[in-house]
């Protein structure tokens, strides 16, 4: 019966960005596991062959030029996991501090996100995936412990400014494991034109 409540639930949680803690917290772990499928059904050309987009006039941005595979992807999630932990933990503790690191802003962050890529170039892939799979479950947890009040009144935390707790949590795991997992169909369609050249 209670997994009968969790799958119908977990169908009325549509692709809007969640307003309840309920339902953050099946979206995110939906989208997480969406995410584990795919790569988990990645063969040995997806998983070798770096990623290149560059024939692609719509991939613009500076990721699609900076990630060249699943380990890049997988510490960015991670990062920027570890950057909403350390808010929470610090602003919580009474010591404000800004979501992004000096000297960054939403203006400069791309400049950080290549850092995390330069920092993690010696980073395993074993360890990249250990490393999302921890983070994932203790941001879940930290969620847990906020009511749902807390999480989307944008009243309750003055260091959220103008966002409410709970969209920053959606944008550090639904949101960005959905920019991971239609990067990764973008790699697939590139290395099945590859193949079907051949």
């Amino acid at each position: 019966q209670q997994d009968d409540l969790f799958n119908k639930a977990e169908r009325r949680c549509s692709m809007a960005r969640p307003k309840t803690k309920v339902k953050l917290l099946l979206k995110a772990d939906h989208d997480y596991a969406k995410l584990w499928d795919f790569i988990s059904s990645m063969n040995y050309i997806e998983l070798s062959t770096k990623f290149d987009f560059s024939k692609d006039p719509n991939r613009k941005l500076g990721h699609w030029k900076r990630d060249k595979n699943l380990r890049d992807i997988l510490v960015q999630l991670y990062e920027w996991h570890q950057l909403l932990i350390k808010w929470i933990n610090s602003n919580m503790a009474g010591i404000e501090k800004p979501f992004l690191p000096e000297p960054y802003n939403w203006e400069t962050y791309e400049c950080m996100n290549n850092g995390i890529w330069t920092v993690h170039q010696k980073t395993t892939f074993e360890d990249s995936k250990n490393m999302i799979i921890k983070s994932h479950i203790e941001v879940m947890n930290i969620i847990r412990k906020f009511t749902n009040e807390e999480l989307f009144s944008r009243s309750i935390f003055s260091w959220t400014e103008t966002a409410a707790l709970g969209n920053c949590f959606y944008w550090a795991t639904s949101s960005h494991y959905n920019w991971a997992f239609k990067k990764l169909k973008a790699h697939r369609k590139n290395c099945q034109k590859k193949e079907n050249t051949r």
